[in-house]
């Protein structure tokens, strides 16, 4: 039987997906037709964007599984019409985009070359930085980009802490949790990158209070949620200098508004949503092979925890 799969996302994802999907469905040995208008009762599964007019899911009584281009879900698990599983989107590729984003931006404050590279008043400064095993990271989050993002820190040399909302086991990489294991992550940290989902939990994590914990001169890089961070709560803190800088890719409102005090503040770099997108190619292939496992009675990959929000 041919399997009918809604792609319910934008016209330009569309153009992205269209082709890579059918190549990577075909690979799978799967006999499916991907369309983008079906009747509700005849869609077996739905590749879906939470930016998509799709917001009633049930009239898709048939459907077997949601299969999300997003890594974040907190767009569409609390949906109430959401019965069928819910799958994000875990795709090597996204990891190794956020890997070197994190990487990347970690080296360039561990190193100061930003006063390098821009240096209008030719200012010779010859100040060495300490070495990376002598720079502290706490990383919070230690889902799959967490993890990945870790131990290419650790890789460098840089002591890296792993915290997350409950117990974690990674080899290499000492884990914190709870409460007190936050405050003991944030103690030593003189970098934070949060890759942390957006749940109740998390919101807000990075607040007045945390951020006094953290040493004077600390960066922030955030890849992960805006909501993780009290926005007012960490301008008060780069102005009053205890925070060094903020490197931030995502934030509560998108595009960032251009009256934003984070666009012109001296201590804070705005890059917009880059530091990990999904690759057609590639997220093709996770999405045929979830398909093809739900066909062959195996378990779906990734497949959401209602309760938990990820």
């Amino acid at each position: 039987m041919t399997l009918t799969i809604l792609f319910a996302a934008s016209e330009a994802n569309w153009h992205s997906y269209a082709a890579p999907l059918q190549s990577a469905m075909s690979e799978a040995g799967l006999d499916a037709t991907l369309t983008r208008d079906a009747a509700p009762q005849d869609v077996d599964y739905i590749i879906y964007a939470p930016t998509s007019p799709l917001q009633d899911f049930s009239p898709y009584s048939r459907c077997k599984a949601v299969l999300s281009l997003w890594a974040g879900v907190e767009r569409i698990v609390t949906n109430p019409t959401l019965t069928q599983p819910l799958c994000r989107m875990v795709d090597p590729a996204l990891s190794e985009g956020m890997m070197e984003w994190v990487v990347g931006h970690s080296l360039r404050h561990h190193l100061g070359m930003d006063r390098h590279i821009v240096n209008p008043g030719r200012v010779w400064d010859p100040a060495c930085p300490p070495l990376a095993r002598e720079r502290p990271v706490a990383m919070l989050g230690m889902g799959a980009l967490g993890t990945a993002c870790a131990r290419a820190l650790a890789a460098l040399n840089f002591p890296v802490t792993g915290w997350s909302r409950s117990p974690k086991s990674i080899d290499g990489i000492p884990c914190l949790h709870g409460d007190a294991g936050l405050a003991q992550a944030l103690s030593t940290a003189q970098i934070v990158v949060t890759l942390l989902p957006k749940t109740a939990e998390t919101e807000n994590i990075l607040n007045a209070r945390t951020l006094a914990l953290l040493p004077l001169g600390a960066v922030i890089l955030n890849p992960g949620r805006g909501a993780l961070i009290d926005d007012g709560a960490l301008l008060a803190a780069l102005d009053a200098g205890r925070i060094g800088h903020a490197t931030l890719d995502v934030f509560r409102t998108e595009p960032l508004p251009l009256d934003h005090p984070y666009w012109s503040h001296p201590r804070v770099t705005v890059t917009p949503h880059i530091a990990a997108d999904t690759r057609a190619p590639s997220a093709s292939r996770v999405i045929a092979e979830n398909i093809r496992r739900a066909e062959a009675g195996e378990p779906l990959l990734h497949r959401v925890d209602r309760q938990r929000g990820y």
